[in-house]
Parts: structure tokens; sequence; C-alpha cells
């Protein structure tokens, strides 16, 4: 087994709620649809030509939160569109500014303190029996080359950084299981949660999980009808959350500490 894991940074963050309608709201993590064009950006892979190549059967995300999150509302100045127009005959048109403007609720992701802090996460990719290929290729291009397209938390312009790429091989991954309370590190997938513990003494870490249902993969390229979803339970700030598995989990060894891994989509 092997785990290629890096850190994505930036100054704000949208990953847009897919049944938001006029208001934008926002997922305090990327999900895992988000990460999958995060890794194609940085591949160079054409639009909508890697769902099938990295769905969930054939590559696993992780997802950690490194930095205290908080979200806000601000409005957007938008053209109010009701009309397409013909430019050919008619000079006028709604894309000119002629119905005005009409203000749109969008939220953002941001650090506590937005002048000092950054949005970062570190996010996991490990592959099933299925995608040992498509991973070498993951890996070979994170570990080789610089991003061809320009990295960005949700947004084109949440412009994102990539750093501190590693690749863990077997002997930094051991498998634990355990029947009682353990602390992960990562977003965790609410089905595998057999309990949640609060200790009083800590009970100030605990105001910020969050629970959400985030889409996971698109039916095939170039569709991007949502196939399947993924209910998260996760902190948005770097304290892990104490829970009781169903299943295994992942103990990784980094540069500098020790990690317990759930992957998002198993």
């Amino acid at each position: 087994m092997e785990i290629l894991c890096f850190k994505i940074r930036g100054k704000l963050a949208h990953f847009r709620k897919y049944y938001a309608n006029n208001t934008a709201f926002s997922f305090s993590i990327p999900p895992r649809t988000s990460l999958m064009g995060i890794v194609a950006a940085a591949m160079g892979l054409p639009k909508n030509s890697y769902y099938e190549d990295l769905a969930s059967e054939k590559i696993h995300f992780g997802i950690r939160v490194l930095s205290p999150l908080k979200k806000s509302f601000h409005r957007l100045n938008l053209l109010s569109i009701k009309s397409i127009g013909d430019m050919a005959k008619k000079w006028s048109s709604d894309f000119r500014g002629e119905e005005g403007r009409i203000q749109t609720p969008f939220e953002v992701v941001s650090g506590w303190d937005i002048r000092k802090v950054e949005v970062i996460y570190q996010v996991f990719i490990s592959p099933t029996k299925f995608g040992l290929e498509t991973y070498q290729i993951v890996k070979e291009r994170f570990l080789n080359q610089v991003p061809v397209f320009n990295i960005t938390l949700g947004t084109a312009n949440f412009t994102a950084s990539i750093s501190d790429i590693e690749c863990l091989d077997n002997n930094k991954i051991i498998e634990k299981s355990s029947n009682d309370y353990v602390l992960i590190n990562t977003a965790v997938p609410t089905n595998l949660i057999q309990d949640l513990k609060f200790d009083k003494e800590e009970f100030g870490n605990y105001n910020f999980i969050e629970e959400d249902m985030m889409p996971g993969d698109f039916v095939a390229n170039g569709n991007r009808e949502v196939r399947k979803m993924n209910r998260l339970l996760f902190s948005i700030t770097p304290y892990p959350i104490r829970v009781k598995l169903k299943k295994s989990y992942y103990e990784i060894e980094l540069k500098n500490e020790i990690v317990n891994l759930q992957f998002m989509d198993v």
C-alpha cells in the first residue's frame, strides 16, 4: 500500500453546495469531486475527462483541516441577466448591464484571522487494486513536475498552492483496529462511526465539528450527474475528533508527526 499526500493552501476558499439555488453556500472542506478536480488540474488533464480514472472504485481520497476555519457571507454585485438578446441586431444586451445588477449572497471559507492565517488542507491519495496504473501516473506527476494548470480552492479567483508532497510506503503505514475511542485527524464517513466522544475538559474543541453530505463521484466522463454521495463527519480545526470506529483505520508516519487517517470514500 502507498499513500501520496500534499498540502494545499490559499487565502480564501469556496466549494459550492450543489443544492444551493440563488444563494451560494459553501462546504467547509472540499468534496471528493473538488479534490478530483485539483488533482486533474495539477496533472493538466482536459476538463471532464478524469471522472472515471479518479473514481472512488480506483482512487481513495482523504482530507484533513490544518488551519482553524470560519465561514462568512459577502454580497456579489452581479449583472442581472434575464435574456441574452441578439447582439447581431441590437447592440444593447443584459450582458452590457441594461437590466442593472443584483446582489447575490456568497459564502466564503477563510481562516479565523484572515490577515494572518491561510486556509490549509492536507490531502491523502491511495489506490485500490483497480487504480494502480492511474495512481502511478498521479504520483509521478506530483513528485517530478510543477502543476500544469493553476490550482484553486473552489472558484477560479481563489488561487492556491501545493506544498509538502510526500509518498509513504508500507513501512510508514500501519492498519489498525480498535474497540476503544481513537483520535482521527481526517474527515470520516458517518456510517463508519459507532460513537463520538466529548470529554468535558476538551469541550471547547468540539464546538467545531460538522457533518455534511457531499458529492463523491460523477456518472461518467463528460457527465456531471452525481452518482455517489459521501456523508462525512469532520473538524474545522486542526484538533482531531475522538470516535469509536466500526472499521480499521490507518496510522501513518509523516516527516514530523503521526496521523490517524480514514478515507472519505470507503
